[in-house]
């Protein structure tokens, strides 16, 4: 035996966290999974789900081969068979029903994966079909709807520089437990401590007192929903009471009347419904001035509501006046090594908005992609366009977009779908061919996405650990299988197609790194990578402004018309009821040995007490009659289930919290250890009419939900 170390990134979440994996190069068994203290990005921090990369490499219930479902069962197929039959089934429906009869839906592991975002891109180009969803909408969308509309590209997302701010404000966002969100922060415990080290302050607000609460300053209580009010409530004091203080904006920004269009919003009209007193928002807003460096930084709790998209375009206008935009410790953007924002940016892909809307419902699509909210009923609502086959790429939408129970009656009806995954979940029991790839150990990494959104510019490139084993394939190659057997177009077309997929399929997704590394401004290669197995810091965030504005005109517009118009809707939201009767509002949260819907299949990640219950106030369980510990009935407009509440006063009074991936009850699928802790499913309850209406991303918190005790 021969104990070997192996450097690598943990690419389980978004904090790109070093770790060193000692394993026996003889039998390939792993002795241990430890924090890589030579990385010197995350600093030997490592969360619990690092060690679940062992345990997804051993998982037994991992599929090894391509399943295909049969009236006996599931059945192991080859390779060549499942990759024609799949491409066979989307050209038989393709040929009857149209191209738009084929949908397609991608899941948040696909960013983790930079094969998938080079060949995934290839698959969906021809099928054609403009039936294209991901977890984009049930996330992060109003981040790209106003980086697109404000600084040009829809990845040009700006990053808190949080190891240099003086004034830290969390909105929405947990990143003790997330490890930073959109928002590359590996070691983030250590690097919130040394917020207050150096003098400064940390506030959180949001609906729950969250574990980044607990190391912050202050945390107050916000109404889910409201928090639109909030931003538009600061704007006013910065605009209207604080306007002297106000740095002068740079040449390159457009300004515009931002006191008229928050002049409705003083803190005394918006305090009865944000739960925020009027004296509070007055004194943040000083606070926030006064400041030599501040940043807001606002997340999932943030997004996914019904003002989503306004409430990130606010966070930025806030910041941006302040005078704490592109700048040390404020909001700044990324150099890296990679510049996906550069290269698609040169190619044209800046991204786009309302070029085509869904059939049924008339929304928006963005960058290509629809709602995913109205998934189920493209599927069910008859109709040329009418989705008849799916394919899912490492998604599970079955648990992590709304009203799951009617998207569970739309893929029940599906004609034919495809699923590319190494589990037999919730959404794959549906699909007629499984089509598995490699773990997680046996590809090779590097960061592309989390690069360009990270709190530091960094670069590293992690190596395979292990050879697949014969007979098994990396995502790439059954994407770029799929796409082969999919060549469409004139005999021109088909062989300029099979001459290009020739040399991306010599190169691998390697070769294509290379040259991406190598168009870039840092002087890098993967041979220098491959010599710093640990990691290479290329230094802090530097301003990049205006250079990086990728507009038409250069130039950076604070009010696109979009905003304004979907502005004049939140007028009315002061007159309007925030509950009736006994409802309460339901939020999500999110735990750090969890990783939406697909780690709950590790014992050593779900062992302990249950983390699935109903959340709620104790002056809310004692007036509905609710005891800790009791099973309770939670009914929204679309479905009911019960769940084991849990009394606590994290929750502010009038507000319930259940947490998401959970679900795993349902018959017909393969995670033995997922289904002893099965918990509930969330979504179930969040409801597929509830959106942003202005990007069209689904709102999962603030759904009305009524409590009532289970006899």
């Amino acid at each position: 035996m021969t104990i070997q170390t192996h450097k690598r990134t943990c690419s389980l979440c978004e904090a790109t966290c070093g770790i060193e994996i000692r394993y026996d190069d003889k039998t390939g068994d792993i002795e241990s999974i430890k924090g890589d203290k030579s990385d010197p990005f995350s600093r030997g921090y490592i969360c619990p789900k690092a060690t679940a990369l062992q345990d997804l490499h051993n998982d037994p219930d991992r599929l090894r081969k391509p399943l295909k479902k049969t009236a006996s069962g599931w059945q192991e197929i080859s390779w060549s068979q499942a990759l024609n039959e799949a491409a066979e089934g989307f050209r038989r429906i393709q040929a009857k029903h149209g191209r738009d009869a084929v949908g397609s839906y991608l899941g948040n592991p696909n960013v983790h994966n930079y094969g998938n975002m080079i060949f995934g891109p290839l698959l969906l180009k021809q099928l054609g079909s403009k039936n294209k969803f991901s977890a984009t909408s049930v996330d992060q969308l109003p981040h790209h709807m106003a980086s697109l509309h404000m600084f040009g590209h829809q990845l040009q997302i700006p990053v808190p520089d949080i190891d240099r701010t003086d004034f830290l404000i969390v909105m929405g966002g947990n990143p003790l437990a997330s490890n930073g969100s959109l928002m590359t922060a590996p070691d983030i415990k250590n690097r919130l401590k040394a917020i207050h080290e150096r003098g400064g302050k940390i506030l959180v607000i949001d609906p729950r007192r969250s574990e980044t609460a607990g190391v912050a300053d202050e945390h107050w209580f916000i109404r889910p929903g409201q928090d639109v009010l909030l931003l538009l409530s600061l704007l006013y004091v910065f605009t209207h009471e604080l306007k002297a203080q106000l740095p002068a904006l740079p040449d390159y920004i457009d300004s515009a009347d931002l006191a008229g269009l928050c002049a409705p919003y003083v803190p005394e009209n918006t305090a009865a419904r944000t739960g925020i007193e009027a004296a509070q928002v007055r004194a943040l807003a000083a606070q926030w001035l006064q400041a030599k460096s501040a940043v807001c930084y606002g997340r999932m709790g943030v997004s996914v509501q019904q003002y989503g998209g306004l409430c990130q375009w606010l966070i930025n206008v806030l910041n941006i006046v302040s005078g704490n935009f592109d700048r040390a410790g404020g909001a700044m953007f990324t150099s890296p090594a990679v510049d996906i924002v550069g290269i698609t940016a040169a190619q044209g892909g800046r991204g786009h908005f309302d070029r085509y809307r869904s059939r049924v419902r008339n929304l928006p699509e963005f960058g290509g992609e629809l709602p995913v909210a109205v998934l189920a009923e493209e599927i069910l609502t008859p109709g040329k366009g009418q989705i008849r086959a799916m394919l899912t790429v490492a998604g599970n939408p079955l648990l992590s977009t709304p009203n799951t129970r009617q998207l569970e009656r739309a893929f029940d009806s599906l004609d034919f779908m495809v699923s590319v995954d190494y589990f037999l979940n919730e959404t794959s029991r549906h699909a007629d061919l499984i089509l598995p790839p490699c773990g997680p150990l046996e590809r090779d990494h590097y960061d592309v996405i989390f690069n360009a959104l990270a709190v530091r510019n960094v670069a590293k490139y992690s190596t395979a650990l292990f050879k697949p084993k014969a007979g098994v394939l990396q995502d790439w190659q059954i994407l770029l299988e799929l796409t082969k057997r999919l060549n469409r177009g004139d005999l021109k077309k088909r062989l300029i197609n099979r001459l290009t997929w020739a040399v991306m399929g010599w190169l691998k997704p390697e070769g294509v790194l290379n040259k991406m590394l190598k168009s870039g401004k840092s002087g890098l290669d993967l041979n220098a990578l491959k010599k710093q197995p640990e990691g290479i810091d290329l230094g802090a965030l530097q301003p990049v402004m205006p250079k990086r504005l990728f507009t038409r005109d250069k130039r950076l517009n604070l009010t696109p018309d979009v905003y304004l118009k979907a502005l004049a809707e939140v007028a009315s939201e002061l007159q309007q009821p925030l509950l009736t009767g006994d409802q309460l509002l339901l939020i999500g949260r999110r735990h750090i040995r969890s990783n939406n819907s697909w780690l709950h299949n590790s014992q050593r990640l779900v062992k302990g007490k249950s983390r699935c219950t109903l959340m709620l106030n104790p002056a809310d369980a004692e007036r509905l009659g609710i005891a800790d510990g009791v099973s309770v009935r939670v009914s929204s407009r679309v479905a009911e289930l019960e769940v084991v509440a849990e009394v606590s006063d994290e929750l502010m009074p009038g507000v319930v919290s259940i947490p998401h991936g959970w679900g795993h009850n349902v018959p017909g699928i393969r995670l033995r250890q997922a289904q002893q802790v099965a918990g509930v499913n969330t979504n179930d309850l969040t409801d597929d009419q509830l959106l942003d209406g202005l990007t069209g991303n689904a709102a999962l918190n603030g759904v009305a939900v009524t409590l009532t005790a289970v006899a």
